[in-house]
Order: structure tokens, then C-alpha cells, then sequence
């Protein structure tokens, strides 16, 4: 299996990246962006531009990757509707739509987050930018799904870009296990988001949801673990 990644350099991005390399059934892990990665591994092949959504300028055959994992994305604290849209909505489906005329086949992983506003009517404002978002990349004609976690915590070294994030992980590490032993459906890892986006990647999978929350996610690596 080939994967195309987005967003490898963010926190949940580099879990995703690190599983992906590691599993035996994907071949080839092509990372989209703007910053590098920093990493060397036979399976990974970085192209770096300003523009992360312009395909039309790398120099590679869409139709040979069979998954896309778009981990791409900005917090929106003190941020404006429109740049938050551009940034969330737009670029998201810049990317999205060639990549389902190429091949209508491929598996499409978007990384939203609990609380999206699937109806768009709501007054937070990004709730209803992811929930649109997620709501145009459902009706694509590709094998779509919508990844919603609450509480992800890294593992394995990985590190948030956002100094706050690092701070809370800090500050929550000796609660981390009595956390997830008191809300296992709240909480999720970064190496369980990277199995379970391979997971749902596989072929033949099939789910009756196409919005997976943080119970969903673990119960798809518990079910690879057994």
C-alpha cells in the first residue's frame, strides 16, 4: 500500500508518520509539506513546497497511491472565519478533490476533532468549518473518513509544536494512567490514531461509520492487536 501523508510534522502527524514505516503492509510513505521531517527510512519520499495543497506542481502519479491521511491543521484560538476557512476548508479540499478524480478507490483520512458541527448551524466557529469540511469530503466520490479524537496523547517521542500543548502533556503525565483508565473513550494515543488510520486504509475494510470517535479509534487497534 502507498500513502501520501499531509501534516507530519504536527503532533498527531508524527505518530501517524512513525507507524506508517513501521508496518510491513505499506510500501511507500509520501510526505507532503512544508517543513521536513528530519527522518531517514527506505519506505519515505519528501517533497517540500510553500503551497502543501497545489498536486498539480509535484511531479507524481496520483493514481498510485491507494491512501491519503491529511493530518493537517491550525488551532483556531484568536484566528478570523475567513483565514480559519481557508486554511481548514480550502486547502483540505484543494487537496482532496484531485485525489478523488484521479482515483475514486483511494482511502481519505481526515483528521477533525470531537465537537465538529456536522449540521454547520451552530455558533462556535470552528466546530462548524471542521463540520463542513468533514460534510464536502463525505460526498467525494473516494472512500472517505472523518477521524474526531478528544484527548490524544504522544507517545514514542513525539512532541507538540504548540508550546501550551507541551506544557498541559507535562503537567498531566502522572495522571495520564488513572486518566485513561477513567475515560477510555476520551482518550487516545498517537501511535493508536496511526494504527487505526491504516487500519480503516486496508483493503476490504468497511465500516458502518464514516465519523470515528475516540471509542471507535481504539476499539479498530484493539482489534489489529488481537
Amino acid at each position: 500500500m502507498n500513502v501520501i501523508l499531509f501534516g507530519a510534522t504536527g503532533m498527531i502527524g508524527q505518530g501517524v508518520l512513525r507507524e506508517c514505516l513501521r508496518d510491513d503492509s505499506i510500501e511507500r510513505v509520501l510526505v507532503i509539506g512544508r517543513s521536513p521531517v528530519r527522518q531517514e527510512h527506505p519506505k519515505l519520499v519528501e517533497m517540500l513546497q510553500p503551497d502543501s495543497s497545489d498536486l498539480a506542481a509535484l511531479d507524481i502519479d496520483l493514481a498510485d497511491y491507494d491512501a491519503c491521511f491529511f493530518c493537517l491543521g491550525v488551532s483556531a484560538v484568536g484566528m478570523k472565519e475567513a483565514e480559519y476557512r481557508r486554511i481548514t476548508h480550502d486547502l483540505t479540499l484543494a487537496v482532496a478533490r484531485p485525489l478523488a478524480d484521479a482515483n475514486p478507490e483511494l482511502t481519505f483520512v481526515y483528521l477533525s476533532g470531537e465537537g465538529a458541527d456536522s449540521t454547520e448551524k451552530g455558533r462556535t466557529m470552528w466546530a462548524r468549518v471542521r463540520g463542513g469540511t468533514e460534510n464536502e469530503l463525505l460526498r467525494l466520490p473516494f472512500r472517505a473518513y472523518v477521524f474526531r479524537p478528544g484527548i490524544v496523547l504522544p507517545q514514542h517521542g513525539v512532541v507538540s509544536k504548540t508550546r501550551l500543548y507541551r506544557v498541559l502533556y507535562t503537567a498531566l503525565g502522572p495522571l495520564i494512567p488513572l486518566l485513561r483508565k477513567v475515560a477510555p473513550n476520551l482518550v487516545t494515543t498517537s501511535e493508536q490514531m496511526g494504527r487505526a488510520m491504516i487500519a480503516v486504509a486496508m483493503p476490504g475494510f468497511e465500516a458502518t461509520e464514516r465519523i470515528l470517535r475516540t471509542k471507535d479509534i481504539n476499539r479498530l487497534t484493539e482489534r489489529t492487536n488481537s
